[in-house]
């Protein structure tokens, strides 16, 4: 392992209780010499539990900002606060595992600056997540890929990776996960961190793009791997599907040549439209699944009381 010191740095905005069992996690590697926590605005139980770790864990570090100042802007807070050489950030709900953040120390050494490596990201089912290895963002390849389009005409290779064979080992990738990524804090300078104007999404886009434009290299650690249990937060689905739209639109008008920032002008608006109906049909599904759990729930419970005779 290097012999660098490695900081995790985790932003959190209601994550929901899945935050604790993240946080033991990386109090368990005993190769990650700190955790700095940045706390967007949880509610006052969670905050109150926060601190209370904070004070007992000495590799601990909480950072209060009293508000959802985003996630891009969280990372940098930590990172500044971070003492480490070596920046591990991790979203609230991952879980990793001893011997990742090692894996990825011993990678992202071997890189010159700038260089970032991203992590083999899971469901909790074991299967590979989508959006762990992802290629190049391009108006056509978002077209492509959100549209499921990539997936149905031959010979069109998927933005996301994750169905394809997996390497043996470390391989030079476009973009990777903000999910489960490493960089140095050399790199991390050179990059000026995150682009604070991406509020929730695609800034990890962005800085693998500012990566790349400057020489460096952008690489997926396959052995290194953790789960990301996802979908805990109890933030609006249509608040953060609109965030997403506006990062890519974002990026797409800082990265994408002239024509295709012409052609944003009549895309962007049906990109948001897509990514928002998106939310409502993910949302409804949701309620669906719930309402037939009530129904269930309701059955069972009927079912016992007939047995009982009340």
């Amino acid at each position: 392992m290097s012999a660098a010191r490695i900081s995790a740095v985790m932003v959190s905005y209601r994550t929901g209780p899945v935050l604790f069992d993240s946080i033991r996690a990386v109090l368990s590697d005993p190769d990650i010499a700190e955790l700095i926590l940045v706390n967007h605005d949880n509610p006052t139980n969670v905050t109150v539990r926060l601190d209370t770790l904070d004070s007992a864990e000495p590799r601990l570090r909480v950072i209060h900002t009293g508000a959802n100042l985003g996630f891009a802007r969280g990372c940098n807070i930590g990172a500044r606060a971070a003492s480490g050489d070596l920046l591990l950030f991790l979203n609230p709900d991952t879980l990793i595992g001893r011997g990742t953040a090692a894996l990825l120390a011993s990678t992202v050494d071997a890189l010159d600056v700038p260089a970032i490596v991203g992590a083999r990201i899971l469901n909790p089912d074991g299967s590979e997540q989508r959006g762990a290895r992802r290629g190049e963002l391009t108006l056509l390849s978002a077209a492509l890929s959100f549209s499921g389009l990539a997936r149905l005409l031959p010979g069109v290779r998927d933005f996301h990776r994750e169905n394809e064979p997996l390497p043996a080992g470390p391989v030079e990738m476009p973009s990777v996960s903000g999910a489960a990524m490493m960089m140095s804090r050399a790199s991390y300078r050179r990059l000026n961190g995150f682009d604070e104007r991406y509020f929730l999404h695609v800034e990890d886009l962005d800085i693998c793009k500012r990566t790349w434009r400057v020489g460096g290299k952008v690489g997926f650690e396959p052995r290194a791997s953790l789960v990301h249990v996802g979908s805990t937060s109890c933030v609006n689905l249509v608040f953060v599907e609109w965030n997403k739209a506006a990062g890519l639109r974002r990026y797409f008008r800082t990265h994408a040549g002239t024509p295709a920032r012409a052609l944003l002008w009549l895309a962007g608006p049906l990109l948001t439209f897509a990514l928002l109906s998106r939310a409502v049909v993910i949302r409804s599904g949701q309620r669906a699944v719930q309402a037939r759990q009530r129904l269930r729930a309701r059955a069972r419970l009927a079912q016992r009381r007939r047995g009982t005779g009340q």
